[in-house]
């Protein structure tokens, strides 16, 4: 595996969000510490995939692993569309969330080892998840490694054009806070430099409702590490 960030769980697997979960609502924030905020869109999270989400599903294909699935709205909608998802989330409320509503889900993280690893036709990471561990490069080239040579990477960006890495945490508008982690945010521009070289081709780029989504391909032979050769991918 092309190395594991530090276990940095940090706020998504306490309250406050769990509690913002099993309520469905928030205001639930994340916060750094120079003041800086992002509202979480935990209702939105808790209902039924909407219009923009639905411009993803369209874009689905075979096996889906949905990274960071929250309580599992895409999941569930990925099964009425005839696919076979599987939902992985740090957070148990979620994975209970998941698999309520008939959706089938796991307690790991995408470090973890994993079912079908190298085999999966597709992966989405939506609702900021890009951000997970705080370093995009990282994430992308294990992706690399759960999703087959030729598969797709759906995901979803910020509307601006950003390239962060900061420490924040879950707040509530009640002044319950979680633990200190690391998160990034990445508009369109950013994650397709960073992409390329985590062995992915961006592919198409969409907007819908004020959201911005990239689709990304995975090569289909494997880019060397440092002082390697190139060899093709098997799968």
């Amino acid at each position: 595996m092309s190395g594991r960030p530090p276990a940095h769980t940090g706020s998504w697997t306490e309250d406050p969000y769990t509690e913002a979960l099993l309520l469905g609502r928030g205001p639930l924030y994340l916060r750094g510490p120079d003041g800086w905020s992002l509202t979480l869109e935990v209702e939105r999270w808790c209902a039924v995939a909407d219009a923009a989400d639905l411009t993803v599903l369209d874009r689905c294909r075979g096996t889906v692993l949905d990274i960071g699935c929250g309580p599992g709205r895409m999941v569930a909608a990925l099964r009425e569309y005839g696919h076979a998802p599987l939902g992985i989330d740090l957070n148990a409320a979620a994975v209970e969330h998941t698999r309520r509503r008939g959706g089938r889900a796991l307690r790991r993280s995408v470090f973890d080892p994993l079912p079908a690893s190298g085999d999966w036709d597709t992966a989405v990471l939506i609702d900021g998840n890009v951000g997970i561990g705080g370093d995009p490069l990282l994430l992308l080239r294990r992706i690399a490694e759960l999703v087959r040579p030729g598969g797709l990477l759906l995901v979803e960006v910020a509307g601006e054009d950003v390239d962060e890495r900061r420490q924040v945490r879950m707040e509530n508008a009640r002044g319950g806070a979680g633990t200190p982690f690391p998160w990034a945010r990445l508009g369109t521009a950013a994650l397709h430099r960073t992409a390329r070289a985590a062995g992915w081709t961006p592919e198409d780029t969409w907007s819908k409702d004020t959201r911005e989504f990239t689709a990304l391909r995975r090569d289909r032979v494997q880019r060397p590490a440092s002082g390697q050769r190139a060899a093709p991918a098997s799968g």
